[in-house]
Formats: structure tokens, C-alpha cells, sequence
């Protein structure tokens, strides 16, 4: 994520961030019906945002998401295919779930392995509104669920956790609109996965995006990730550069594009390719939210990205 997805190996290669989501885009997208258009944050890039998605709404990604270090590194892991949901539980909160299909490649010519992935779920908060002169902020914490195989490489086995904060800050004129959003946070592994190499590491991110036109959205960002330790994809540190957009088909329903590589430390690839739906009933967002639909921000694409 929301965002950035990162999978491990060595027992496994798990998503680091989340839509980092949890990876973050650039979109213009559009609620059902009548309502005017808004935007969103998360999945194609690994820096996330703090908004969440409409009260009472649902957005559904099905995307690929593919992280790599090398064959002669951490491997390649792909997430394919893969299912992101969202729902607007709350005004300002929604909830999480990540269900992923990956496949690795281990290094060195090693085996290939295909199963279900450690399974994410998270809440957005958002506890600070947007004004003209400041921006919104929000936490994602993400909890991943030990439902890969250890034995292939798919899971860490235990459970861990993504702790981040996000702000963004939105200027210019509707449908022309810039958007600037990122933040940091911490991913924290059990003794048990200690024991078995993972490190504890910091992770961080900014992004700045611009709305071409009705349907397009560029962006590009600046993500950073600590080391993840001998069984991670990326033992070592790494700064990566990603570049990506948001296309929309019609209302409700976007394509969602992100990649990169690495421009110091570790050399690490990301890509991501997504489907973008999102429904619910007319008005609901605009309870209780504090701000009119037309006010709220770009970004897009979260969540998640690969390790």
C-alpha cells in the first residue's frame, strides 16, 4: 500500500508496505451514480496516503505486482493473481484486505514455488482534514497473517506488522490538479521471524502527481526502505524511483500503472498493473466526512509492492 508489496524469501519473501499499499498513484477516479469526481490514493506506487476511501463505498483491485533483486540476489517474487478490497466502514476510516496468489523464484536457479501469500488486512485512519493551507494526515497500520507456506518460501511464518503515518496536500485547479503526498513508517517482525532472519526496518516514501486531463494522471516518487536482513529480498538498504499513472475508462473503473528501479544501494526492480472498480450509494461519502467529494485529493494506486 496502500500500499508497497514486497515478498521475501529464505523461509519467504512477504510485502513490506502495503498498498504500501498497501503502493500510492496517481488517479482521478469517479464514484457511482451522480456523485462529482474524486480521487484516491495507494496501489500503483509503494508510498501510501492518508485518505481512505468514501463512507459506505467499496473499491476492488485486481492487479500484478512483481519485485525482484535478481536472480543472483533475493529472486523475484510475483503476485498474480491478486485481489485488493476496501470499504468505507466509517467517515475517514475504511478497512483492508489483501488476499495475494505469488509465485518465486528463488536465486541462484532455484526452485520455483506458487501458493497463496501471508495474507494482508489493515485499517486507514484519518484523523486530520485538508484545509487550504494544511494538509491531511492518516496512519495505515497493516497486520500480515502467517497463511503462506514457510517450506516454499511464501510466508514468514508468524505474524508482522507495517506501522506508518501518511500526509498529502492537494492545489490547482479541478481536473488539473496536483497532488503531493508520502511519510514513513516502521516494519516490525516477531521473534520468531527474527530467529529466522528477518530485521525489524524503516521504510519511506514521497510522491507527486499532476491530473493531466479527465482521465489521466502521472506521477512519479522517491521510495526508501531500510535493510531487511539475510532472508529478506533486500538485505541490504535501497532508494528506488518509480514512475506510473492512473487511466480512466469511465466512471468507476480505472487502470492503475507503476515501475521502477533502484537509484542507490541494493538494485531492485518494481512493476504493478492493476483493474480499478469502486461503487456505493450516492451521498454516503459526503456524512459525516467534513469535505465535499470535489475537494478530496488524487493519488492512487497503494497500496503494495514486492520484496
Amino acid at each position: 500500500m496502500s500500499r508497497r508489496r514486497t515478498e521475501k524469501q529464505i523461509p519467504s519473501r512477504q510485502r513490506r508496505y502495503g498498498r504500501t499499499k498497501r503502493l500510492a498513484a496517481c488517479a482521478a477516479l469517479a464514484l457511482c451514480g451522480a456523485l462529482p469526481r474524486v480521487a484516491h490514493a495507494g496501489p500503483p506506487f509503494q508510498t501510501d496516503d492518508p485518505e481512505p476511501i468514501e463512507y459506505k463505498h467499496t473499491e476492488m483491485y485486481a492487479f500484478t505486482l512483481v519485485d525482484s533483486t535478481g536472480k543472483n540476489a533475493g529472486g523475484t517474487v510475483l503476485e498474480a493473481p491478486a485481489y485488493e478490497v476496501n470499504y468505507g466502514a466509517l467517515p475517514n476510516v475504511h478497512l483492508h484486505l489483501v488476499i495475494p496468489m505469488t509465485t518465486l523464484w528463488q536465486p541462484m536457479g532455484g526452485e520455483r514455488n506458487f501458493g497463496i501469500g501471508d495474507l494482508e488486512t489493515g485499517v486507514k485512519l484519518r484523523f486530520i482534514q485538508e484545509t487550504a493551507h494544511r494538509p491531511q494526515v492518516g496512519i495505515f497500520p497493516f497486520f500480515e497473517f502467517p497463511t503462506g507456506s514457510v517450506d516454499k518460501g511464501l510466508g514468514v511464518g508468524s505474524t508482522w506488522y507495517r506501522m506508518p503515518m501518511w500526509a498529502q496536500k492537494s492545489w490547482g485547479k479541478k481536473d488539473r490538479e496536483w497532488t503531493s503526498y508520502g511519510g514513513g513508517g516502521e516494519t516490525v517482525f516477531s521473534g520468531d521471524a527474527h530467529a529466522a532472519g528477518y530485521a525489524n526496518f524503516p521504510f519511506a516514501g514521497w510522491l507527486v502527481q499532476k491530473q493531466l486531463n479527465e482521465k489521466l494522471t502521472l506521477a512519479a516518487e522517491l521510495f526508501g526502505h531500510g535493510a531487511e536482513g539475510p532472508a529478506g529480498t533486500a538485505e541490504h538498504s535501497a532508494t528506488m524511483l518509480d514512475v506510473g499513472g492512473t487511466y480512466e475508462f469511465r466512471d468507476g473503473f480505472d487502470l492503475l500503472f507503476a515501475g521502477g528501479r533502484s537509484v542507490h544501494g541494493e538494485p531492485e526492480n518494481y512493476g504493478y498493473l492493476a483493474l480499478y472498480w469502486t461503487w456505493g450509494p450516492k451521498g454516503a461519502g459526503e456524512e459525516g466526512s467534513g469535505e465535499k467529494p470535489a475537494s478530496k485529493m488524487l493519488a492512487a494506486m497503494t497500496h503494495m509492492h514486492l520484496r
